[in-house]
């Protein structure tokens, strides 16, 4: 028997915060001083002319993504979801549509919808990758559904070849939502290039950062034309045309990022891979250790593809572990190692899909179901199955990794004791 358990008095295994992510180095301060220094934070303008699609940083942030991910054009935002608002307007979809998505996924995956007064609609994931599952996806489709977007959760792709397969037969875009999964591959291919385009997240807490920010990728030069649009109050670029003319030819938004933000995003992204490889590193070590625990899945990556590893998400088998795995959960944090139980509650818990409906609702003429239960996979995962923790990220160690192991063996050697005191709590 193991020493005491924190939660029940005894010491931590783990007393020192974990290192501190994102990772910020000198070649991030010097090209913001360099920003600084230049006297130019922001250089868009909403008006004919070369600073229509911003400054010198946006510009070289949106070279290396088509660069590195082989497409013809990427357009920077302030932030994925502006991305994902601007994609779902340029891949055409209308007033009344729907897209289907999972419900398994940060809100503005879905709200990305309502904000173009589309409806989203939801549809089951696989239990194996957490994803969209393609056997249940078809049976969400309806004649209204004009997109889908696919998310490569936790930094796991998605099953990108059925999920086209039936996108091309049904004429459907596919919006690929990378947020969590910057230079993932699925079978050898980068995600995000596999739809119609694909949206990156540069928030702080993702694999690279830039504060805040988003990037939009495509091969469609009309998707990306629109999008470009949208970034900047809807007005239109007129050839050889100087003057400011303050005509918005399609409704648009301030979604412009910032020359700040992207010289930050240029030297992230440019240790991507890096921290890529790090990530998958620390995972490999904590999978190593947690090998003959039987009742603990840890993630599964389908042969060919590339894990980006944002999260590390495990199956969580209550009987064979023998404790309530919220009660598993809630020991380990006591240890001074922070982990989760399940990810987000199923979005169409929301109340903006209940009480609080927006407009469009009021004329959708579709069959959206927003019941309890929808997703069961998802609902099953959510509420017993699934538990994650975000430390497999450089700066962090191995060393660091052997204290999450060592407070997972410690929990479970203690576990008859956990257990006892649980029930004498919960007589």
């Amino acid at each position: 028997m193991s020493e005491k358990l924190a939660l029940l008095g005894g010491e931590k295994v783990r007393t020192t915060l974990f290192p501190p992510h994102p990772m910020i180095g000198e070649e991030e301060k010097r090209a913001v001083m360099d920003v600084l220094n230049k006297g130019r934070l922001s250089t868009f303008i909403a008006a004919p002319g070369t600073n229509f699609l911003g400054g010198e940083k946006i510009r070289e942030l949106e070279r290396l993504f088509c660069e590195y991910h082989k497409t013809e054009h990427a357009v920077a935002f302030n932030s994925a979801t502006a991305a994902l608002h601007a994609a779902v307007v340029a891949c055409g979809v209308m007033p009344g549509d729907e897209i289907v998505t999972t419900p398994y996924t940060f809100t503005s995956t879905a709200t990305c919808a309502l904000m173009a007064n589309a409806v989203p609609i939801f549809s089951d994931v696989s239990r194996e990758s957490f994803n969209l599952d393609p056997k249940k996806l078809e049976k969400s489709i309806s004649p209204l559904t004009k997109a889908i977007i696919p998310v490569h959760l936790f930094g796991n792709p998605a099953d990108m070849d059925e999920i086209m397969e039936i996108a091309r037969k049904k004429k459907l875009k596919v919006i690929e939502d990378v947020a969590q999964a910057p230079g993932a591959r699925y079978k050898g291919k980068p995600v995000g290039t596999i739809g119609d385009c694909g949206i990156f997240s540069l928030t702080e807490n993702k694999n690279i950062t830039s504060g805040e920010g988003g990037v939009l990728i495509t091969n469609n030069k009309e998707i990306a034309e629109v999008s470009q649009l949208i970034r900047n109050h809807g007005e239109a670029v007129v050839a050889g045309q100087q003057k400011r003319t303050y005509k918005s030819v399609i409704l648009g938004w301030n979604y412009r990022m910032t020359e700040v933000d992207a010289a930050i995003g240029i030297e992230q992204f440019k240790k991507m891979d890096r921290f890529n490889a790090d990530r998958n590193k620390l995972a490999e070590h904590l999978t190593k250790g947690l090998k003959d625990i039987d009742g603990l899945v840890p993630p599964r990556t389908a042969k060919g593809n590339y894990h980006a590893f944002y999260g590390y998400a495990m199956l969580y088998d209550k009987k064979k572990m023998g404790i309530d795995r919220n009660l598993f959960v809630q020991a380990i944090c006591a240890e001074g190692v922070p982990f989760g139980a399940g990810y987000v509650k199923p979005l169409y818990y929301s109340p903006i899909y209940h009480e609080n409906k927006p407009f469009i609702y009021k004329h959708y003429k579709g069959k959206a179901d927003y019941s309890p239960m929808l997703c069961p996979v998802t609902e099953k995962l959510h509420n017993e199955e699934l538990i994650m923790t975000l430390l497999t990220r450089p700066p962090a160690t191995t060393k660091d990794i052997d204290d999450i192991v060592a407070a997972i063996h410690k929990v479970l050697d203690n576990r008859t004791e956990l257990n006892k005191s649980a029930r004498n709590k919960n007589p």
